[in-house]
C-alpha cells in the first residue's frame, strides 16, 4: 500500500524528477518547449527541492510505493493574495502524481493529509491556484468543497497565464471506508509560526 509522509533531504533527487516529470506531463502539450524549458530550469533541481525540503515554512509531503515516489503535494503557510480573507491562511502550492497512478487515488490521499496538516496546525483556510485551462483539476479541487474567488498571474517562462484562485474551509468531509494510503510517523509535527514582516508583499504561488 502506498504511504504518504514528510519529505526528506535524501528524497531531493528523486522529487526533483518527478516534480518536473508530472509538470511535463501536465502542461508541455500546451505550451512552448521554450517556455516549459525556462520554467523547469528556474524551479527544479536536486538544490531547489532539498531548499524547499528545508524550508521551515513549507512541508513537502510524498507518497511512495516500494521506496519509489509516486507523488508529492507541498503546503506552506503566508501572505495570501488580497481575494483570500483569512487570519491563519495555508496555501497548497504543488500537488501532482505520475501519470501510471493517476485514477487510484493517490491525489486524493495527498489533498485530504495537507488539508489535515493545515487544520492540525491552526489554518482556518486553505487555497491554491490553479490554471484555468486544467479543467481536470479544477474539477477535482471542487470535489473537496474549493470555490473560486479570484485570479493572478502566473508567469510560465515568458507566458503569462491566467491562474484562478479556489479556497476551501478547513472542513475533510470527503468519505471513504478504507484508507487507501498509510499515513508516515510524526506526519503532524507542529511547524513553527509563519515569518511575517509588517507590509509583506503577497507570496507568489506556484504550480
Amino acid at each position: 500500500m502506498p504511504l504518504i509522509r514528510k519529505a526528506k533531504t535524501p528524497d531531493a533527487g528523486q522529487l526533483t524528477k518527478l516534480a518536473e516529470g508530472t509538470f511535463r506531463d501536465t502542461f508541455e502539450a500546451m505550451n512552448t518547449p521554450e517556455n516549459m524549458n525556462l520554467h523547469c530550469e528556474t524551479h527544479y533541481s536536486e538544490e531547489i527541492q532539498a531548499r524547499e525540503i528545508l524550508d521551515p515554512e513549507m512541508t513537502t509531503l510524498v507518497c511512495e510505493q516500494q521506496e519509489e515516489l509516486i507523488g508529492y503535494a507541498q503546503l506552506r503557510c503566508g501572505e495570501p493574495p488580497p481575494c483570500v480573507h483569512a487570519t491563519r491562511p495555508f496555501e497548497i502550492l504543488r500537488l501532482y502524481v505520475a501519470r501510471e497512478w493517476h485514477g487510484k487515488g493517490i491525489a486524493q490521499g495527498l489533498m485530504a493529509e495537507s488539508i489535515a496538516l493545515a487544520e492540525a496546525q491552526g489554518s482556518d483556510q486553505i487555497w491554491l491556484g490553479v490554471w484555468e485551462r486544467n479543467p481536470r483539476a479544477i474539477s477535482f479541487y471542487k470535489k473537496f468543497g474549493f470555490v473560486e474567488v479570484g485570479d493572478h498571474v502566473f508567469p510560465l517562462g515568458t507566458d503569462p497565464q491566467r491562474d484562478i484562485i479556489m479556497v476551501c474551509p478547513n472542513k475533510l468531509s470527503q468519505p471513504g471506508a478504507q484508507p487507501i494510503v498509510q499515513r508516515g510517523r510524526n506526519l503532524f509535527e507542529p511547524l513553527p509560526p509563519p515569518h511575517r514582516a509588517a507590509s509583506v508583499a503577497p507570496v507568489k504561488s506556484n504550480r
